[in-house]
């Protein structure tokens, strides 16, 4: 049973910072590529940043358009997590975020769809 839970959500005023946590068990993150997608009211859900296993212990990191340069994805093997640093937030980056791993084959990364395991999310909020 894969289990994902992400942590480190919160409010925080517009042009600062958080780090958000997803840790996984019941499998083992180092072959996967992982994802994060966001979700905010009213909204559909918007991929955020993945982090694509190209090779042993090898990773690209892709992001969606509004997060680039101001949103970095990255993962510790040996702690089987997997983090989303971010950085001069917005109000309009208020939303749940939630990580997801198990890409389904012949799947973009940034579908919200193609994903197997979902994390609950972690409220995201951006304010003054």
């Amino acid at each position: 049973q894969v289990q994902l839970v992400e942590s480190g959500g919160g409010l925080v005023q517009p042009w600062g910072s958080l780090r958000l946590s997803c840790a996984a068990s019941g499998r083992t993150l180092s072959t996967e590529t992982m994802a994060w997608f966001r979700q905010a009211p009213g909204k559909e859900r918007e991929f955020v940043a993945a982090h694509i296993r190209i090779g042993h212990n090898t990773y690209y990191a892709d992001y969606g358009q509004s997060v680039k340069g101001r949103f970095t994805i990255s993962r510790d093997n040996a702690k089987n997590t997997l983090y989303l640093q971010m950085n001069s937030l917005k109000p309009e980056d208020t939303a749940v975020y939630y990580c997801a791993t198990g890409l389904k084959a012949s799947t973009a990364v940034l579908s919200n769809t193609g994903y197997t395991y979902w994390g609950q999310g972690t409220q995201v909020t951006v304010s003054s």
